[in-house]
């Protein structure tokens, strides 16, 4: 791969994610009011993107309800801080079997839902951007998979693109990447096509650099891309993402810590973010300007 560095960056910060990290940093928002101030700290701090989950507030589990979304993002908009919102679409697609020897019936937290249903948020909240997990994978430890079919990621491309949010479209593993091709190519993804590169997800693409120099060599060149990595190497990636011609996504969801044992605020990890980039020379562009080179609506 010849380094193409990319000279205008743009940061994404994935504010609070679906994972059990809230019982283990107290700084991983919980209520929609802890998450919206998250999300404004993160774009004073240099993020144009915010990329949204929603948790129980009371238990910090991950939730699909409508209002804590609406209330998220309302809260948002109704500050001082211009960003670009980007709302989860992967929720309501966990399947976890009931055990080895007998995975029937599903385990009672399994959540698998229609697609419709899976979109019904976005439809709400009307963001400019929301994700597409585009493949099923073998997801972390135990039964569960994370389960997104080929006629289900049809249906949500479609949904997306009829509404006129952009899909982000999350990769996972190299085989992720080709049917997003394949979405494009039958004209259910339209352009700019925005794709996020997810390395060192437990069992999908690990993050080594050879790994994620084919990933990107399988990217279209007039496609744009981000990448991130998760824990101990999240802090690194940044340096990979840019050198490799793409964008930066840090945050919570990622990584819990600022510096070994101490955890991070994601607005300090989107500074951390900022003092990379800068440093390497490149240029912090904002949410306008990710608008214009994504074709974005604002709503």
């Amino acid at each position: 791969m010849p380094l193409s560095m990319n000279r205008e960056v743009f940061i994404t910060c994935a504010v609070t994610g679906a994972a059990d990290t809230a019982s283990t940093s107290r700084n991983v928002p919980r209520s929609p009011k802890e998450i919206a101030a998250a999300a404004v700290e993160a774009a004073k701090a240099g993020a144009a993107v915010v990329h949204i989950h929603v948790r129980d507030p009371e238990t910090g589990a991950p939730s699909r309800r409508h209002d804590l979304f609406k209330e998220v993002t309302d809260r948002i908009r109704q500050t001082d801080t211009d960003v670009v919102l980007n709302i989860t679409g992967g929720m309501g697609g966990d399947l976890i079997f009931g055990g080895v020897e007998a995975p029937f019936p599903l385990a009672p937290n399994s959540d698998l839902v229609g697609a419709s249903e899976r979109f019904s948020h976005v439809l709400e909240c009307t963001p400019e951007i929301c994700t597409l997990d585009c493949g099923t994978m073998n997801f972390n430890l135990g039964d569960l998979v994370m389960t997104n079919t080929p006629a289900t990621l049809r249906a949500l491309s479609k949904m997306m693109t009829d509404f006129g949010v952009r899909p982000e479209i999350e990769v996972f593993d190299t085989g992720h990447l080709w049917f997003a091709k394949q979405l494009v190519q039958e004209g259910l993804i339209e352009d700019p096509v925005l794709v996020q590169l997810c390395m060192g997800v437990p069992w999908g693409a690990p993050n080594d650099l050879l790994t994620f120099t084919a990933m990107v060599n399988s990217i279209p060149p007039n496609w744009t891309f981000s990448a991130f990595a998760i824990g101990r190497d999240a802090l690194a990636y940044p340096a990979a993402a840019v050198l490799a011609g793409g964008n930066v996504r840090v945050g919570l969801e990622d990584n819990l810590y600022v510096t070994k044992g101490q955890f991070a605020t994601n607005g300090q990890l989107v500074e951390k973010a900022v003092n990379v980039i800068e440093n390497m020379g490149a240029r912090i562009i904002g949410p306008e300007e990710v608008r214009r080179k994504l074709k974005l609506t604002k709503r």
